[in-house]
């Protein structure tokens, strides 16, 4: 640093930059996180769509260098994938999993089934009334099918069925709920016909706080 600058700083100041300079280099010299626990698990990180674009400004470098698995906040829930019943939006969820691919990470696909970020239509026939059980079956099955068979062999991991219990641990008072009762049961018990050729989640949180929570998971 130059004497000139010296001078503008106070000591304080100057003392600041020298720890944050030594934190950095120590930082530096120092494996990533994937490496560090390599032979225990994977470290994983929740990606919105700048940051598998290329738009997310520091975390550009870091999430390559320091992950090996990532899921995906939106871009492949209901909402976003399949915002009506004739169209299908892939190109985010494709961008998405090539993300992954270039940086050679176990890619998670999130999520199939949940209560949220689902569109009304889902549950409505043409009238707008309610459809059946059988209905809503029918057509979740075609959409998971349709969704993991385009991933097929790339996608390694999916949540297939998210947060369907309550924090109490009951089952999630949701339109999947009355309409299916079941519907955690039907889907992990039953492989899409699709033989995604991943491993299969049932997703929730704070179970580990909720002991009936804990009890009734699947």
């Amino acid at each position: 640093m130059n004497s000139k600058l010296r001078r503008c700083l106070p000591w304080t100041r100057l003392a600041s930059l020298a720890i944050m300079a030594g934190a950095m280099t120590s930082l530096q010299a120092q494996p990533a996180l994937k490496d560090a626990f390599k032979n225990t698990f994977l470290i994983g990180a929740a990606l919105n769509e700048d940051q598998f674009s290329g738009k997310g400004g520091c975390a550009d470098s870091l999430i390559p260098a320091q992950f090996n698995t990532i899921s995906p906040e939106n871009v492949l829930k209901w909402e976003s994938i399949h915002p009506d019943p004739r169209h299908y939006r892939f190109s985010s969820a494709d961008r998405y999993v090539k993300y992954g691919e270039k940086h050679g990470m176990f890619v998670i696909g999130h999520t199939l089934v949940w209560h949220h970020q689902t569109p009304d239509w889902v549950f409505l026939d043409g009238t707008g009334a309610p459809i059946g059980r059988e209905a809503l079956l029918n057509r979740m099955e075609e959409h998971i099918t349709r969704v993991v068979k385009r991933y097929r062999g790339r996608i390694r991991g999916w949540d297939v069925v998210n947060e369907a219990l309550s924090e109490d641990g009951t089952l999630r008072d949701s339109s999947w709920l009355k309409i299916i009762v079941k519907i955690i049961s039907s889907k992990l018990t039953n492989r899409p016909r699709s033989r995604p050729k991943a491993e299969l989640y049932y997703n929730d949180y704070s179970l580990e706080n909720a002991p009936n929570a804990r009890e009734r998971s699947p």
